[in-house]
């Protein structure tokens, strides 16, 4: 029995999935676009007629993680009306996007360390945006309490976001030093330092001193 051949619009993603895979795994300059082609079944021309060069496949591949942004971002901000829900929604997602495909993580460190001056620019135009509705967020709550006043909103929504990429790029790795359900509990504990680390602690609530018995005169 003849396979079925793929239609053109299963393709594209199909090489969009198989090069974020091997980007991740090898690097950009360590993989072919027939790598990428002999990983999916096609043809390399058949990757080149959706996908004009290499440097296109990569630039896609990134825009596609970018766009899954620009679009659950607003809808998560949007959703959750307290604080604490806008949070757990926002990290909640970022978490998850990574997790759930661990080489969008990793292929996002090598980016960072192989090719630092295209993803400056990439960060500059096409994350800033995003990133800002975040800072926004947080400036609220510190104007309302809600947030530590001390916190800097910027750089609190980038170390997040490092945190999360190279915590899941390395989890597989640094389950070594927690062998008993490693990536949960590292999960785990990042979640509860991300949000400590931004909300203001609630105050304890007061004790009431014991009254004094009146002596009977």
């Amino acid at each position: 029995m003849v396979a079925a051949r793929k239609l053109p619009l299963e393709v594209r993603p199909a090489v969009l999935a198989a090069a974020t895979r091997l980007f991740a795994a090898r690097g950009f300059d360590g993989t072919a676009l027939q790598d990428v082609a002999s990983a999916v079944g096609v043809s390399k021309p058949a990757v080149l007629h959706h996908f004009p060069s290499k440097e296109a496949l990569r630039l896609a591949v990134l825009e596609a993680m970018l766009a899954h942004w620009k679009e659950r971002l607003p809808q998560l901000l949007l959703a959750a009306t307290a604080s604490v829900d806008r949070f757990e929604a926002v990290y909640g997602e970022l978490h998850r996007f990574f997790a759930e495909e661990p080489d969008r993580a990793r292929l996002v460190m090598r980016e960072l360390l192989d090719r630092p001056t295209e993803m400056r620019a990439l960060l500059k135009g096409a994350v800033r945006p995003w990133l800002w509705a975040i800072v926004s967020y947080i400036r609220e709550g510190q104007a309302h309490g809600r947030h530590q006043a001390d916190v800097d909103a910027e750089a609190y929504v980038v170390q997040i976001l490092l945190l999360v990429i190279s915590a899941v790029a390395t989890g597989e790795v640094l389950d070594a030093l927690l062998p008993r359900d490693g990536r949960a509990r590292q999960a785990t504990e990042l979640a509860r330092l991300s949000r400590s680390s931004l909300f203001s602690p609630r105050p304890s609530p007061a004790r009431k001193s014991p009254r004094r018995r009146s002596t009977p005169r």
